[in-house]
């Protein structure tokens, strides 16, 4: 994509009509403006972005409703003794992310622009309290959780939205002023301090995610591509070093290259995971007949849930929830090209590169092309920070999609 250089006022006027007839006759004979006619069918086909957007998202969430209770009902009622726990505690988070959805599309994008700065160092105060012995929470040999038994949030999740609405800022107000790295310096000293606290957790797969979304947004900004690519290289081979000096970090890549000559450790998930998607060949077993779900993969409700729709639904489920995800992009691209502003225009191309870098890297390392990182799978895994925050994400997509759509039909 490439950033808009005029408005979309100015295109307008650039463009050679035909003068409409001034009067139409409807169903009943009647006469009546022909302007009104043209704006009702503007408003009808150009309202498909945004309804689009909203059911594909809304099916992705049926899907992880069903998956989720399939993945946990066993492990569940082992550790809770009911069957339904996780089911529960998805709903709730479901909820509150749809809320946050409507909100975020009815509130106009701009408006988030006035509480970025506050928005964005808040989360890296959050993401620096993580680290804090007695305040963040660990589980599975990272510390990235913050809060109580009951509740906890991701601090790294809320760092992903608000990098984006700080870049979108940053890059809108320095365009045209001045080199590119004067334009890109703000976005990429908050990357370095973002990825370096996420890193230390250690998160590599959120770590990628912020490193996508970023670098997707300066292309967009227009920052020379010899430049992106440069700094492209130099995250590669600074992330090898990074994980070459970690254990931990380093087992986890080297064991998805060869997952069977260590399937009793580094390698076990990534091994249970294919032969779960082994195991669904075409259509699958079943909802809930999957073995993963008997506790034989770990994470199965969470990271590893494509493994278990792979098993139960089979290939044919795969490549259907695949192609959902392919088609939530093409959309996202959709309207991010017809943005109503640059600020819109970049905010729609972050959190675009934000859902489809999480899904490719979720999806990568189930089948086997990606290390294990533990990125959920957006808007089906289990998880209460990365769905609600997610969804949010989503509405403001949303509302940049009812605001491109307003500016056309009050168009002459």
């Amino acid at each position: 994509m490439v950033a808009p250089t005029e408005s979309p006022a100015e295109k307008g006027s650039k463009r050679v009509t035909t003068a409409a007839p001034k009067s139409a006759t409807d169903l009943r004979g009647r006469r009546r403006p022909a302007g009104n006619a043209t704006k009702t069918r503007a408003l009808v086909s150009r309202g498909g972005n945004f309804w689009l957007l909203i059911t594909l998202v809304g099916v992705l969430c049926m899907i992880g409703v069903v998956m989720v209770f399939s993945a946990s009902s066993i492990t569940s009622l082992k550790l809770f003794g009911s069957p339904w726990h996780y089911l529960v505690r998805e709903w709730i988070w479901l909820a509150l992310g749809w809320a946050g959805l409507l909100l975020a599309s009815k509130v106009h994008h701009s408006v988030w622009r006035r509480v970025t700065p506050l928005f964005m160092w808040g989360s890296v105060a959050l993401l620096f309290a993580v680290l804090v012995p007695g305040i963040g929470v660990s589980a599975g040999g990272a510390t990235r959780w913050i809060g109580t038994s009951t509740v906890q949030i991701q601090p790294s999740e809320l760092a992903k939205l608000a990098l984006v609405f700080f870049a979108a800022d940053v890059l809108d107000r320095r365009a045209g002023r001045g080199p590119w790295l004067y334009q890109a310096s703000p976005v990429l000293a908050v990357l370095v301090i973002v990825a370096g606290l996420v890193m230390v957790q250690p998160d590599m797969g959120t770590t990628m995610v912020v490193a996508v979304v970023a670098a997707s947004m300066l292309f967009a900004a227009g920052i020379p591509g010899r430049w992106m690519a440069g700094m492209g290289a130099s995250a590669v081979v600074g992330a090898f070093g990074l994980a070459k000096v970690s254990p931990y970090r380093w087992r986890r890549i080297t064991a998805f290259l060869h997952p069977f000559a260590h399937a009793y450790n580094s390698g076990y998930q990534s091994v249970e995971g294919l032969v779960a998607l082994s195991n669904g060949h075409l259509v699958g077993d079943g909802i809930g007949t999957s073995l993963a779900s008997y506790g034989y993969l770990p994470n199965a409700q969470t990271d590893f849930i494509f493994a278990v729709i792979g098993e139960e639904t089979g290939l044919i489920g795969g490549l259907f929830v695949s192609g959902l995800f392919a088609t939530l992009v093409l959309v996202g691209v959709r309207i991010a090209a017809k943005a109503p502003t640059r600020y819109a225009y970049l905010l729609a191309t972050g959190i675009t590169a934000w859902i489809a870098s999480q899904a490719v890297i979720n999806i990568g390392a189930v089948v086997g092309i990606f290390p294990v990182t533990g990125v959920p799978l957006p808007f089906v895994s289990f998880g209460g920070s990365s769905l609600v925050i997610s969804l949010f994400g989503v509405g403001v997509l949303a509302n940049i999609a009812k605001s491109s759509q307003a500016q056309r039909i009050a168009q002459p």
